[in-house]
């Protein structure tokens, strides 16, 4: 009985730190069956680094990263809005110096890959949960994103 509490697995645990580390999120959670690991930590330069200007917001009042995306759009255009399902870094293209999988204003079809999650050095394609027209994109090639950020709109 005591073995399953013996065998946290503490390689996960460094990795787990490895990637905040590496992508400068505040927390990162993991679940296994019936097992949960969540490694988080606290300090000013990471919460400093709110995404703001990667989409022209007004300054955020000392809100954290994770709070700070969503302020700035009516509640309508949140309810359109694609949230992050993940923890991760998100990029906009397959790869560096590629074209972007959408712009603003261009027509996706339910299913078409919006951008592109990296999570534990895995890349998680991110569909579009709808067809319509991309009318706002929250997030830079290569920027951290915090589960159930708004990613992209689509009306």
């Amino acid at each position: 009985m005591s073995t399953k509490k013996a065998g946290v697995d503490q390689q996960l645990i460094r990795d787990l730190a490895s990637i905040l580390d590496e992508t400068n999120l505040t927390e990162i959670e993991v679940e296994q069956d019936d097992m949960r690991i969540r490694v988080s930590r606290q300090s000013a330069p990471v919460q400093a680094f709110a995404p703001a200007p990667a989409y022209a917001a007004p300054a955020p009042a000392a809100a954290p990263a994770a709070q700070a995306a969503p302020a700035p759009q009516p509640a309508d255009q949140n309810k359109n809005a694609v949230a992050s399902p993940m923890v991760g870094t998100a990029y906009r293209a397959a790869a560096p110096g590629a074209a972007p999988f959408i712009e603003i204003g261009q027509q996706v079809k339910e299913g078409q890959t919006l951008l592109i999650i990296e999570a534990m050095k895995t890349m998680n394609q991110i569909p579009s949960p709808r067809a319509g027209t991309v009318t706002a994109i929250f997030v830079e090639d290569a920027q951290p994103v915090e589960f159930g950020e708004p990613l992209v709109v689509i009306e």
